[in-house]
């Protein structure tokens, strides 16, 4: 996938319109739908075409005298009118009823895949841009599939058929009406090139105009608080201007195009009008014939100008179709494998780091983790300590495989996690969060998140477990109460807890804390403590802490230092050993015991 997230400049410029193609696979399912509307839009062009000639029988029909004869022709136009009507209606119902469940299927196709995505992927592009492309280019390509591709196809058929209805009316009059031709279609080419082009640069700023205020929007209090509003709102606003002004200029050049186009098709249309006149005149044709080929020539003069315009809007669907495509068919660097191993069960919990070395897509030229070897017993707690940046959340990380090692591999149970489908080991995984996400539903979802088809009850007794029971009940509604967009009616403390309460609702056989009582006071962290050393009884456990009190009684403690295994040991025999770990304790503790 190309680097989205870059300038505007940078990207690849939109193919041509023989993009839409890739909506293909999408209509392929509603073949039937298609053929029908395929068949009714052909109908109500068809019976668009006989129209003319129903008139010129009228015309005509005034002078022969035959009353029986003209309410025939009238009753048949009637009858020819009803017809198009129903057309019509029928017409639009299937069109844009396919239109509405293409872009269902394809919103749903594209938040499938991303929702799948690793964490390298959203180094790569921005979140509001990917919801730029499931919102704002989807819908253009609603009105492209319910509306411009159904009026492209019948205006083709009115030009077409209106060429050879024309030619049958008056081949010399035909004749004159084609020498325009060249002259309109070349601007169509010439501009439509640079219309195709504005299109997909107007959509880019429209993705970064919405991926900057979702940036700004998710961040909000942090904008506020240093009092960058101002500023934020500069940015906004220089982003939203030049979405306008490249609008603006695509607008134009449609303008132009369009102008151009109607003026030449009108003035080719009054010529040749103007030398039939004189043919009538002269007795060469008659009146109803002249009407006749006036109406075809409007029709198919419509039908050019038509297409000039839904040109453009084809053009713009071309640019959305390549840029969701290239979504869909983005690659993603941590793939499930083809012949997936099942993980045995009733799963033990022993984990193997073996020389892994790592490092981030966003930091290619720095090691997260250098040459790691770590072998975790079953049933083991195993805290990880160390500076900030020494590595330790980048192994819950590679554990969770969100990322794939460069060098070296990772064993669960003796199986490599990437012979393994992720959803297959990570459903014997529960994981606390250094910054707990708490979604925008009531509290008890939040927590029966973590195994939905838990009771009432057992969602009380997790709350109890890690503390969360008499804040959560003491809400408006209880467990019921909602809790905001990222929990914005509970503290810190409080959403570490709720996150916690759903960590032991899961009650998986590995256990991943990071950070996860960093923001607790003292009372409830040692009730969490409490709750998480029951928890962790029969289950592997990887604690990621600053704290040191918070791990003194696991049964081993890792130290790292700059991607390197610093020191193993307990408590005290790391403290006795003098190094990092002795150093960060005399650091934490004041009361001079270690």
């Amino acid at each position: 996938m190309a680097d989205t997230g870059g300038n505007i400049e940078d990207r690849p410029r939109s193919k041509e319109v023989g993009a839409l193609r890739g909506l293909v696979p999408f209509l392929r399912p509603y073949r039937g739908i298609t053929v029908l509307a395929a068949l009714a839009l052909t109908l109500t062009a068809g019976v668009s075409l006989i129209l003319p000639l129903t008139v010129r029988r009228v015309v005509d029909g005034f002078n022969s005298g035959d009353a029986a004869l003209l309410d025939q022709y009238f009753a048949a136009a009637l009858g020819i009118a009803a017809l198009l009507a129903v057309g019509t209606g029928l017409r639009y119902y299937l069109v844009t009823r396919l239109g509405e469940r293409v872009v269902a299927d394809i919103r749903r196709a594209l938040f499938d895949r991303v929702l799948g995505m690793s964490p390298a992927f959203f180094e790569r592009i921005m979140t509001g841009e990917v919801l730029s492309r499931i919102t704002t280019d989807t819908t253009l390509i609603l009105s492209v599939i319910g509306s411009s591709v159904s009026v492209a196809l019948r205006n083709v058929l009115m030009l077409l058929g209106g060429l050879v209805l024309l030619f049958l009316t008056s081949a010399k009059l035909t004749g004159l009406v084609l020498l325009i031709v060249p002259a309109i279609v070349v601007p169509i080419i010439v501009l439509g090139r640079k219309l195709r082009r504005l299109s997909k640069e107007n959509q880019d700023w429209i993705a970064s105009s919405s991926g900057s205020a979702s940036e700004a929007l998710s961040s909000v209090q942090t904008v506020q608080a240093f009092t960058h509003e101002t500023q934020t709102r500069s940015a906004f606003a220089d982003v939203t201007e030049k979405s306008f002004l490249s609008a603006k200029t695509r607008i134009g050049t449609r303008a132009v195009m369009t102008v151009i186009v109607i003026f030449l098709t009108f003035t080719g249309i009054v010529g040749v009008l103007w030398i039939g006149a004189r043919d009538v005149r002269a007795e060469v044709m008659t009146v109803g014939e002249l009407i006749q080929f006036v109406i075809y020539a409007v029709m198919v003069a419509g039908a050019v100008g038509a297409l000039s315009e839904i040109w453009g809007e084809l053009q713009r669907a071309a640019g959305a179709t390549e840029r969701l495509v290239e979504l869909l068919h983005t690659d993603d660097p941590v793939k499930d494998p083809v012949a997936p191993v099942a993980l045995p069960r009733p799963v033990q919990g022993r984990i193997a780091f073996e020389d892994v070395t790592f490092r981030y897509p966003a930091r290619p030229e720095t090691s997260a983790l250098n040459g790691i070897s770590l072998a975790v017993n079953p049933g083991e707690t195993i805290a990880l300590v160390g500076p900030s940046g020494a590595g330790k959340t980048t192994i819950l990380q590679l554990l969770m495989r969100f990322y794939d090692p460069q060098s070296g591999q990772i064993t669960l149970d003796g199986i490599p996690l990437t012979a393994m489908t992720r959803a297959d080991f990570r459903s014997v995984i529960a994981l606390v969060p250094q910054d707990p996400v708490i979604f925008a539903t009531s509290a008890r979802e939040n927590i029966r998140f973590g195994r939905p088809g838990a009771t009432d009850a057992e969602v009380e007794q997790a709350a109890r477990a890690a503390a969360a029971h008499d804040f959560l009940a003491a809400l408006p509604q209880g467990y019921d109460s909602y809790l905001g967009e990222r929990g914005v009616m509970l503290s810190g403390g409080q959403k570490q807890r709720v996150a916690i309460a759903r960590a032991i609702l899961r009650d998986a056989k590995i256990l991943l804390l990071d950070e996860a009582t960093s923001a607790l006071d003292a009372e409830s962290e040692r009730a969490v403590q409490a709750a998480v050393e029951r928890l962790s009884q029969g289950r592997t456990t990887l604690v990621v802490a600053h704290r040191l009190a918070t791990v003194k009684r696991a049964d081993r403690i890792v130290v790292f230092d700059h991607g390197q295994i610093a020191a193993i040991g307990t408590h005290d025999a790391l403290v006795a050993e003098g190094g990092l770990y002795a150093r960060l304790a005399r650091l934490q503790f004041t009361d001079g015991t270690v």
